[in-house]
């Protein structure tokens, strides 16, 4: 099992535990909504594109609405079956492209009930994320950080972040800094290191896709 498929798994038995109206950290959606919006992404190609491209959002939202329609447990097993079988075929596809959106969609869900705690994740996990957050995907997601950012683990060992003055630098988990990349700076756990204008200009800003 691929770390994309733990938490595709561990995501779809939140979702039988919770329900269809839980909370997530997503604005404005429920777990229903998050849950057509994967099977969009996975199988409505014609659709996708209108999450980036604003004319298009109208067809894409009505699309994730006639998903949503379905019933809870089909919606469920459509996210726990995945993409098209072909797919499948591509060597290190899904680990390429879901490990990411599903442990961060996992935590959206998580992180929206109340007495949520960080959970301890396996270390080769760990490892995979900070890889990422050391890639160029840390620059795309904070190209709209209206500061210069450090990411830095517990440890002191930094990544990549955007280069611009005056700097933050956030210290936490790859977990926690993966949220903090991906506009949920308000729910990760980490510390902020700055001057205070800083601080609260890069708490603030619309980080992420």
């Amino acid at each position: 099992m691929t770390y994309a498929s733990a938490e595709r798994a561990a995501l779809c038995d939140l979702f039988e535990r919770l329900g269809p109206e839980a909370p997530t950290l997503c604005a404005g959606w429920t777990t229903a909504d998050l849950a057509a919006h994967l099977v969009l992404r996975e199988r409505r190609p014609d659709a996708l594109v209108g999450i980036a491209v604003p004319p298009l959002a109208r067809y894409t939202a009505s699309v994730q609405q006639r998903i949503k329609s379905r019933p809870w447990p089909e919606l469920i097993e459509l996210v726990r079956r995945g993409p098209a079988r072909w797919t499948r075929l591509i060597p290190g596809m899904d680990g390429a492209i879901n490990t990411l959106e599903f442990f961060v969609h996992h935590e959206d869900v998580r992180r929206a009930q109340p007495g949520w705690e960080p959970r301890e994740l396996p270390a080769g996990l760990v490892d995979l994320l900070w890889k990422r957050l050391r890639g160029a995907m840390t620059k795309m997601m904070l190209r709209r950080a209206p500061v210069g950012v450090i990411l830095r683990r517990a440890d002191g060992e930094a990544a990549g972040g955007k280069k611009a003055e005056p700097h933050v630098v956030v210290t936490g988990d790859p977990g926690e800094l993966l949220m903090v990349v991906f506009g949920r700076q308000e729910h990760a756990r980490v510390s902020w290191e700055g001057d205070q204008a800083s601080v609260e200009r890069l708490h603030a800003a619309n980080l992420g896709p």
